[in-house]
C-alpha cells in the first residue's frame, strides 16, 4: 500500500537522518535494536518504520547489510547528479561537473533516463585493484529532462507512425498515433514532441510539432541539424523589428563622445564570403618613430541595450551558429550585416584597443575605449596574403602596410610561444557546393600569414583588455571580469597520451612547468608526417576546454595570465558583456556583484558548446553526402582508431572519417589488444593497428545518423589486402581519435 504524500516526505526525511547518522558514525556498524535504541524509538510502528528506512537503504546501496544482520556506511558508494551522455546502446557515462571522471551506466540501469537528461545516480568508486577504472553506477531519479523535442524522419502507416531519431545518442523509435502525425508525409523529416517518456515494455510516445520537408534535402537537413540541437534558425518579429527601427544615421552628438579615428588608415581582412566584418586594424607611423596600431571592434553595445528584446534574444542564442552552408546570426541581419559590420567606405562606431610599438616590438603605451573609424579597403585572406607573398615591385600602397603588421605579428608569435603557448594546428576542411547544397568537393583549409596575422593582434587586444580590468583595482576582490578561461590537462589524460606517443617514438613530459614546451617540440616533429594528424586531433582532446568565468585563472593553451573575449561581439554574447564591463570601469564605476555574471558566462558556455555540436553535425553530414557520392572509389586512409567493434579508418584531405567493423574483416577472427590500441588475427597473425596506412573504400553511407561504413582494399604501398594475410607488424601504435574540425575563426 502507497504513502500518501504527507507520509512520503516524512519517510524521506528519516532516509536522510539516517543515512547522516551512519555518515558520521561511519567506523561501526548498527543492529536494528541500536538505531532504535539511538533515535529513542520506543513504539512498534515507529520501530517497523525505521526498519523499513534501513531496508530501503540497504536495498539502494547506500548501508550495507553484514553477515551478522548489522548495518554499516558504505564509504565505497555516493550519490552525485549529473547529466547522461548516452554514448551507446549498451552504456551511458554520467557527466557530473567538478568530478574527475564521468560515471558508467548500463543502459539497462539508466532508469528510462535519456540523453541529455539530469539524474541523479548512486555510484561506486573504483575498487583498489581497478584503480584507473572509472565508478560505475546506477541511475536512481530522473531530475530534469534534457528535451522533449525529437527530430528524425518519420514512418507513417495507416494506422500508426514512429519516428527514427536522428541523434546517435537515442537508440529506440517513438511511437506517434496517427492522429499525430501533423500531416507529415512517409518519410518526411519531422520535430516530435515527446507526450510519454518510455518505460520498461512500452515506447515513448509523442506528437509531430513541426515538419521540416522531405528528407535528404539540404534546406530539410541543416534545419534538423539545428532543431536536433535546440538552435533557432529564425528570429522573432518583435526582434527583427525593434533591428529594423533602428536610425543608422550616426548623430554628431555621439561622434563628439568618441575619439575619431576616421582619418587614420584603417582596413578588415577576412574570409572572402564573409558578410560581417567584426574586426579592424589600423595602421600609422608616429613621428617619433613608433607604429600605432589599432585593433577596432564593432560597438555592438551601443546598439543592443542592457534588457532590450535584441539583448534579451542575443543572451539566448549567445553565440552565431556557423553550419557548412549559412551563418545562423546571434544579431538580426541588419546589426550584424549593416549597422554593426565595419564595411569598407563607411562610418562606423567601434571600441578600440590602441598600441603604440617601439622598433623592437615593444609595447610602450595602450589606450582603450570608444571610436569611430572609416574603412579604406576590405581585404580577403587571399588578397592579404598575395601581398606578403609578392617580391616584385610595389603596385599596391597598402603592400607595406600589410607586410609590415606581417613583421611585428611574427614578433608577438615568437613571443607568445617563448612564454608557453601552445602550438595547435587543427586541421580544417572547406566544401564545395552546388546549387542544390550538395558537396563537389572537400579541400583542406590552409592557414597561412594573413590568417595568423589577424589572430595575433585580436589574441593581443583580448589579453590587454583583460590585465587592464585586473590591473585596474589593485587590491582583492578585483574588478568583476569575464574571462575566457583555460585550465592545464588533467594529469591522468595527460599521462596517457605520453604513453601513447612513445609508441611513435615521440617523448611527451607530464612535468606542468613544461608541458607547452613538450607539446610545441611534439607538432614541430610531427609536421608532414604520416601520423601528423592522428597525434594533433589526440593531443588536442587531451587539453580541458576553454569556457567563459568571473574567476581569472588564466589560460593555459595560450599561456596568458588573463584573457578575455573582447574582439567578437557581433557573433558571441561574452564580447558584448566584456565590452560594457570595459566601458563601465573607464567611467570609473564600481565592480558589479560576480554571481549574475557568472551565471550568464555558464550560459554562454553552454550554448558555444551546442553550436560546436550543430557545426561538426553539419560537417559530418556533408562529409558522409561527399563520400555517398563516391563510393566505387579507392581511398587512401590512417586508422585513427582502434576498438572492439572496428578501425575507424580517415581518409585523406577530406578528413572523413569512417568505421571498418570487426564483422567485415572476413580473412581471419581479430583479438582486440587493448593495451597496445591494436587488433591482431587469431590464425595469420595480422596486425591493424592506429595509424597504418591503408585502403579503403565506401561500403555504405546512412545521412541520417552521419555514418559511413567502409570495406578495407589494402595497405597503402602493399599489395591487396586479401594478399597480405601473412604480413605481421609488431609496432603498436595508437588509441582511438574522434576527428573535430572547427570553422574558420577558432575558439580560444
Amino acid at each position: 500500500m502507497g504513502r500518501n504524500p504527507k507520509e512520503e516526505k516524512f519517510f524521506q526525511g528519516l532516509l536522510q537522518e539516517v543515512i547522516d547518522f551512519f555518515e558520521l558514525n561511519d567506523y561501526r556498524s548498527y543492529s536494528l535494536n541500536q538505531i532504535h535504541k539511538a533515535f529513542a524509538i520506543r513504539d512498534r510502528k515507529t520501530k517497523e518504520i525505521y526498519g523499513d528506512v534501513l531496508n530501503r537503504l540497504a536495498s539502494e546501496g547506500r548501508l550495507i547489510r553484514q553477515e551478522d544482520g548489522n548495518f554499516r556506511f558504505d564509504n565505497e558508494s555516493f550519490v552525485v547528479e549529473g547529466r547522461v551522455d548516452h554514448v551507446n546502446s549498451r552504456f551511458a557515462f554520467i557527466v557530473v561537473e567538478g568530478e574527475g571522471k564521468d560515471i558508467w551506466v548500463a543502459t539497462a540501469d539508466l532508469n528510462n533516463a535519456k540523453d541529455g537528461d539530469r539524474v541523479r545516480v548512486q555510484a561506486r568508486k573504483p575498487s583498489e585493484k581497478k584503480k584507473n577504472d572509472r565508478p560505475e553506477g546506477e541511475v536512481i531519479e530522473v531530475i530534469e529532462r534534457g528535451s522533449s523535442d525529437v527530430v528524425g524522419v518519420i514512418q507513417v502507416t495507416p494506422h500508426y507512425a514512429f519516428l527514427i531519431p536522428d541523434s546517435k545518442k537515442i537508440y529506440e523509435d517513438i511511437y506517434v498515433p496517427r492522429t499525430e502525425v501533423m500531416g507529415a508525409n512517409h518519410l518526411d523529416k519531422v520535430i516530435v514532441e515527446v507526450t510519454r517518456w518510455g518505460s520498461p515494455g512500452k515506447k515513448a510516445e509523442g506528437r509531430v510539432i513541426k515538419v521540416l520537408g522531405k528528407a535528404g534535402e539540404n534546406e530539410t537537413e541543416m534545419h534538423s541539424i539545428l532543431a536536433e540541437f535546440g538552435l533557432p534558425y529564425e528570429f522573432p518579429a518583435e526582434v527583427e523589428n525593434m533591428a529594423a527601427s533602428i536610425n543608422p544615421t550616426i548623430p554628431k552628438e555621439e561622434i563628439k563622445k568618441r575619439r575619431d579615428m576616421r582619418k587614420v588608415l584603417s582596413f578588415t581582412i577576412d574570409p572572402i564570403d564573409a558578410k560581417d566584418f567584426d574586426d579592424a586594424l589600423s595602421y600609422e607611423v608616429l613621428k617619433n618613430g613608433n607604429l600605432e596600431i589599432g585593433v577596432h571592434i564593432a560597438d555592438v553595445s551601443h546598439y543592443v541595450k542592457p534588457g532590450s528584446l535584441l539583448d534579451l534574444e542575443a543572451y539566448k542564442r549567445a553565440t552565431s551558429v556557423y553550419l557548412v552552408d549559412r551563418v545562423v546570426p546571434m544579431l538580426p541581419e541588419k546589426l550584424s550585416n549593416g549597422l554593426c559590420s565595419l564595411r569598407p567606405n563607411e562610418d562606423k562606431l567601434t571600441f578600440s584597443a590602441v598600441f603604440e610599438f617601439d622598433p623592437n616590438g615593444v609595447i610602450v603605451k595602450e589606450w582603450f575605449g570608444r571610436t569611430v573609424i572609416h574603412s579604406d579597403r576590405r581585404f580577403a585572406y587571399e588578397q592579404a596574403q598575395e601581398l606578403i607573398e609578392h617580391t616584385g615591385e610595389v603596385t599596391d600602397s597598402l603592400e607595406p602596410v600589410i607586410k609590415s603588421l606581417n613583421q611585428l605579428a611574427h614578433k608577438l608569435r615568437d613571443a607568445r610561444f617563448a612564454h608557453g603557448s601552445v602550438n595547435f594546428e587543427t586541421a580544417e576542411v572547406r566544401f564545395e557546393l552546388d546549387e542544390d547544397g550538395k558537396p563537389i568537393a572537400v579541400h583542406p583549409r590552409v592557414r597561412k600569414d594573413a590568417h595568423k596575422l589577424i589572430e595575433e593582434y585580436m589574441l593581443l587586444a583580448n589579453k590587454r583588455v583583460a590585465t587592464y580590468v585586473h590591473e585596474l583595482k589593485k587590491t582583492d576582490p578585483r574588478n568583476t571580469m569575464v574571462y575566457r578561461v583555460h585550465e592545464a590537462p588533467d594529469p591522468e589524460k595527460l599521462q596517457v597520451f605520453s604513453t601513447f606517443a612513445k609508441k611513435f617514438g615521440y617523448q611527451v613530459t607530464t612535468e606542468p612547468k613544461h608541458v607547452s614546451k613538450s607539446f610545441n617540440a611534439l607538432m614541430e616533429s610531427i609536421e608532414g608526417k604520416g601520423e601528423e594528424h592522428v597525434l594533433q586531433s589526440l593531443a588536442v582532446r587531451t587539453m580541458s576546454k576553454a569556457r567563459y568565468s568571473t574567476d581569472a585563472i588564466g589560460h593555459f593553451g595560450l599561456a596568458f595570465p588573463f584573457y578575455s573575449h573582447f574582439t567578437s561581439p557581433i557573433r558571441r554574447y561574452p564580447d558584448v558583456m566584456t565590452h560594457r564591463l570595459l566601458q563601465h570601469y573607464l567611467d570609473g564605476g564600481a565592480s558589479p556583484e560576480r554571481a549574475p555574471l557568472e551565471i550568464q558566462c555558464k550560459h554562454s558556455s553552454d550554448r558555444e558548446k551546442l553550436a560546436s555540436d550543430a557545426e561538426r553535425a553539419s560537417i559530418k553530414y556533408k562529409q558522409v553526402e561527399y563520400m555517398s557520392l563516391h563510393e566505387p572509389q579507392i581511398f587512401d586512409g590512417i586508422i585513427t582508431g582502434v576498438t572492439e567493434f572496428g578501425l575507424f579508418v580517415e581518409i585523406g584531405d577530406t578528413s572523413c572519417e569512417g568505421l571498418v567493423r570487426m564483422v567485415d574483416l572476413n580473412d581471419d577472427f581479430y583479438d582486440l589488444d587493448k593495451d597496445n590500441y591494436r587488433i591482431v588475427g587469431k590464425s595469420n597473425g595480422r596486425v591493424f593497428t592506429f595509424g597504418d596506412a591503408v585502403k579503403v573504400k565506401v561500403r555504405d553511407t546512412n545521412l541520417a545518423k552521419r555514418t559511413i561504413d567502409l570495406e578495407m582494399v589494402g595497405m597503402r604501398g602493399a599489395g591487396a589486402y586479401a594478399n597480405n594475410r601473412s604480413r605481421k607488424r609488431d609496432m603498436p601504435r595508437g588509441a582511438r581519435s574522434s576527428k573535430v574540425i572547427p570553422r574558420g575563426k577558432r575558439r580560444r
